[in-house]
């Protein structure tokens, strides 16, 4: 046996693993960080009780020796069924990440029925704020203003609790930042399913748990639950289901092992602690072959032919992109969830390699048409429905989504010469002058992120029109998201119309925005926010593929890898993060890491899975416990499902929209 400081990995400045009397301690210059729980290194649980897990047996390694590079525990949990053998073995991955891999081993003569294993670790500091990728984000703050019982929610305090199926992740890790001690850690999870589970498709789980001056990253093998409620599923929209008994039984012999990696680091500053171990999960899962999936030429023709078959003619100068299927309703909406703007950049921009002759016709009476939408004078906002008889709803999502491709539009029109502008110039003209004011005025507080989606054509129309007044508005509003969610005192959300909450579409309105101002105006600060954004942005994608049970999902072999989680409210998966594909490779580019010009092509590409021969995709991918359509009845078969009878146009528009910006860069992903 090996003396109690004698093994011991020294990381470079900051970070140091060893073992302590046989229980490992994670330290930061010196100063123990993360350990064993004071029960116990090792726990497992022997019944079921109020529906949660208990029994608690718990035991310490009684030896430790080395192998190579592993340093290996060993030891006994003893039941009065028999004897649970358990083993650990760590190594240095890098500076800051540790690899342990579990053991269980189970020799009672006897099966162990309503058992649960357990991987805890405990982090001292208080108030501690989580970072569950496209589940919480430190602690959903603002989703919690306005609706705490429909979202994860969180504040650190003791007794509470959010742990949830590994399925779910899109980045299989739990964060713990302390802002007060400049560090932060993150429990790093190789998902799996769990052999001798009561359910049919039973995974670990992985979240925190909050003590008294201290929280514990935990993993269970099964049980879930969050705000306040032992096993329940986030299944619903509005509203939790039952997810019980999640234990499993062992029968004798039975060997599980569990791998993790524990990370521990410094972190720059307040709201800074979740960005580390996000380049951390890219590393261990390598999300990078592009190769496996359709090529960029075949998903722009056919995602083009398919955007064909939604024009429509509703009388008069109406004609354009239909929002629905034709079949069921014709109506042409700008920006969320319609997109009918779009086109009219992506397709001037594609023209060339879609060789199409009735291009040009579509663009320019398509665009002209919009520009009769009337501009309120007052809000700044202007309808973005037509139903071919009244104009109607309208939002900042939407009408800064709409501002931005015309915007493009006139951009990319002016250098070719082929397209009358004068009309999409007023209509941007005017709607930025109104945003504009309303921005500047002293009593400009918008509620959400959504607003965000102003900045990126107000950037672009101050160079434009030569305008300083817009280039202010973008300034002042960039500015405003800055402060309010650098420090994730509150994370970037609003930008889904149908959630209330922490989601990736807030994050890309600040990511977009940000990132043109550092392009038009070359100032540094907006670099460094755009990276912050992008990095909230990339918490949504998923980077491995979660394998699926029995269901449409999984007729099709379908690869999750590179998707994206909606947000804390619909976490089902979708095609948004096709979108910002193209400004992840720019980031790329801008900060010389090849990961993120990797995954962005990935991004692209993984996401025309299941489109059918008409081109055809539906909006909604059950890759875990939920579900928005269909049978809603039982959570236990939500998972692999798929909504394909949703096929709103946002869908095949932000293909071809980021396919005109691969194609401006010159990249072909």
């Amino acid at each position: 046996m090996l003396t109690a400081v004698a093994v011991i990995m020294a990381f470079p400045a900051y970070s140091q693993f060893e073992i302590v009397d046989n229980r490992p301690v994670f330290s930061l210059d010196g100063d123990a960080v993360i350990t064993a729980p004071d029960e116990g290194l090792w726990a497992i649980a022997t019944s079921w009780q109020n529906d949660w897990m208990d029994g608690w047996h718990y035991a310490n390694p009684a030896k430790c020796e080395q192998s190579g590079e592993w340093t290996i525990l060993s030891g006994v949990i003893a039941l009065e069924q028999g004897e649970m053998l358990v083993r650990d073995s760590y190594r240095k991955v890098r500076e800051d990440l540790v690899q342990c891999v579990r053991r269980y081993e189970w020799r009672g003569k006897e099966p162990l029925p309503t058992a649960t294993l357990s991987v805890r670790l405990r982090m001292k500091g208080r108030e501690m704020m989580p970072c569950l990728p496209g589940i919480l984000y430190y602690g959903n703050k603002n989703g919690a203003k306005v609706n705490p019982n429909i979202i994860p929610v969180y504040n650190g305090q003791e007794g509470e609790f959010a742990i949830f199926e590994e399925h779910r992740y899109p980045m299989p890790f739990a964060m713990l930042e302390s802002a007060t001690d400049g560090y932060a850690a993150a429990l790093h999870t190789v998902p799996s399913p769990v052999r001798g589970a009561v359910l049919a498709d039973q995974w670990w789980s992985l979240g925190v748990e909050a003590g008294d001056g201290y929280t514990d990253f935990v993993m269970y093998s099964g049980p879930i639950g969050y705000n306040g409620v032992h096993s329940v599923a986030k299944a619903l929209q509005r509203k939790p289901m039952r997810y019980g008994d999640t234990y499993i039984n062992l029968e004798p012999g039975r060997i599980i092992e569990k791998t993790f990696y524990v990370e521990l680091y410094p972190i720059q500053g307040e709201g800074t602690g979740f960005q580390r171990p996000i380049y951390t999960s890219l590393d261990m899962h390598k999300p990078y072959d592009a190769d496996r999936f359709a090529t960029f030429d075949e998903i722009v023709r056919g995602k083009y032919n398919f955007a064909k078959s939604r024009w429509i003619d509703l009388g008069g100068e109406a004609v354009g992109f239909n929002m629905y299927d034709n079949s069921l309703r014709k109506e042409l909406v700008m920006g969320w969830c319609g997109q009918a703007d779009s086109p009219g950049y992506a397709l001037q921009v594609l023209a060339e390699r879609l060789d199409d002759e009735a291009i040009p016709q579509m663009v320019q009476r398509s665009m002209d048409f919009l520009t009769t939408y009337p501009i309120d004078r007052e809000r700044g906002l202007f309808p973005v429905r037509y139903d071919g008889k009244e104009f109607s709803q309208g939002d900042p999502v939407s009408c800064g989504q709409a501002m931005y491709n015309f915007a493009k539009a006139i951009e990319t029109a002016r250098k070719s010469r082929k397209y009358d502008t004068e009309k999409w110039e007023q209509f941007l003209h005017e709607a930025a002058d109104v945003v504009s004011r309303r921005i500047l005025s002293d009593e400009w507080s918008p509620l959400s992120t959504a607003e965000g989606f102003y900045i990126a054509p107000l950037a672009i129309a101050s160079k434009l029109f030569k305008n300083n007044t817009y280039r202010a508005a973008a300034e002042k509003a960039a500015q405003l998201f800055a402060d309010r969610h650098l420090k994730m005192n509150g994370c970037y959300w609003g930008g889904t119309l149908d959630a209330t909450c922490e989601d990736k579409e807030g994050s890309w309105a600040a990511f977009q925005g940000f990132l043109e101002m550092y392009e038009r105006f070359k100032d540094e600060k907006y670099l460094e926010w755009a990276k912050h954004a992008m990095d909230v942005c990339l918490s949504y994608v998923v980077v491995w593929d979660i394998p699926l049970p029995a269901g449409r999902m999984a007729d099709f072999g379908f690869k999750t890898t590179g998707w994206t989680v909606v947000s804390a409210q619909n976490q089902h998966i979708d095609v948004y993060g096709v979108l910002f594909a193209p400004e992840v490779y720019k980031m790329g580019k801008h900060l010389g890491d090849e990961r993120l010009c990797r995954l962005a092509k990935v991004m692209y590409r993984t996401c025309y899975q299941l489109t059918d021969p008409f081109g055809s995709q539906g909006e909604q991918l059950q890759q875990t416990n939920f579900a928005q359509h269909g049978d809603m009845s039982n959570v236990y078969k939500l998972r692999g499902g798929y909504s394909e009878g949703w096929t709103v146009f946002w869908i095949t528009a932000h293909f071809l929209n980021a396919a005109a910006r691969f194609e401006e860069m010159g990249v072909e992903p």
